[in-house]
């Protein structure tokens, strides 16, 4: 059963509506009702506050990375553990074929359901899935296999066995490793992108967004906390905080925004498959015509851009 959110109860009714003139076969109905829908759709999927978007990237119906691995990839195998502690379901590895092309999907699993969250610990992986992570971008290395990586996390867990093992160190030994990966990166934020859990399968030739996705050094629940001791303010702390997709685009953060559909990838789960493929499919043309110096050398140079401003 689909799951709607406070500002798309309008969009709820519409829907059951047209489910009631599908089942009494109301062709009229049917098709009244259709463009009522899409009236609203419209009006209020072009107006969404920031927090509402942070409340769409977060949706419970959303597309995780296993989700869109099923739909883009082909005779896909799964890669487990980091060889030196344990695997960390966090942490999905896949090697398959999408479009023909051997490729390396690394993502951040959320997991559905009581029983599959815990399993995925909410999306928030150990030191040892992020070690998971870069070995399979070195195995990928090895055989010039491309890697696309997909963003949805809360942020690595936080938990004392994970500091004990290193967190902070597997984070940073990836975003040092990946900047020298000799094969094409590219990088996506399908839902939510929080701080160091983000960044630590972030760095790549291109870093994109889907249209509701969120990038934040901190959850906006975090920043009201220490910034107006009022966990509550996290409305004004997702303005504050500028974690849209259009934000960071404009600042220079991220390269592209992936143009989901307007209803969310929720809704149209197969179009925002689709859109994901082909950014990632003509992203990779280009990076492949590179030489591989020329490639490095621009992915250098895109990550020490971020920050940089002139007087």
């Amino acid at each position: 059963m689909a799951t709607y959110l406070e500002f798309e109860k309008k969009i709820e009714q519409l829907q059951n509506d047209i489910d009631s003139a599908r089942a009494r076969d109301d062709q009229y109905a049917l098709e009244s009702f259709q463009k009522d829908l899409d009236k609203e759709v419209s009006k209020t999927f072009k107006s969404l506050s920031d927090y509402q978007k942070l409340q769409l990237a977060r949706h419970p119906d959303r597309p995780y990375a296993l989700d869109y691995i099923r739909l883009i990839m082909k005779d896909y195998y799964e890669i487990h553990g980091d060889r030196a502690f344990r695997d960390d379901p966090a942490i999905l590895c896949y090697l398959g074929y999408i479009d023909g092309q051997k490729t390396m999907i690394i993502g951040e699993q959320k997991g559905r359901g009581t029983k599959h969250k815990l399993k995925r610990n909410f999306g928030m992986p150990n030191p040892e899935g992020y070690r998971k992570a870069l070995r399979a971008v070195r195995l990928a290395e090895k055989f010039n296999i491309p890697v696309l990586m997909l963003i949805d996390t809360p942020g690595a867990y936080p938990g004392l066995g994970a500091e004990e093992r290193g967190q902070s160190e597997a984070i940073a030994k990836n975003l040092f490793e990946f900047t020298s990966v000799k094969v094409p990166m590219i990088s996506v934020v399908i839902g939510e992108g929080g701080s160091g859990g983000a960044l630590a399968i972030g760095v790549a030739d291109k870093l994109a967004m889907m249209r509701y996705s969120v990038f934040s050094v901190i959850s906006p629940e975090g920043c009201a906390a220490i910034l107006w001791n009022d966990p509550k303010k996290v409305e004004q702390a997702s303005s504050a905080l500028k974690i849209t997709p259009s934000d960071l685009l404009e600042h220079g953060l991220v390269d592209d925004v992936l143009d989901e559909p307007l209803i969310g990838a929720h809704r149209e789960k197969q179009k925002a498959a689709e859109v994901l493929k082909t950014y990632f499919m003509e992203n990779l043309k280009a990076l492949q015509a590179m030489p591989v110096d020329e490639m490095l050398e621009a992915r250098y140079k895109r990550l020490t851009s971020i920050g940089a401003f002139a007087e």
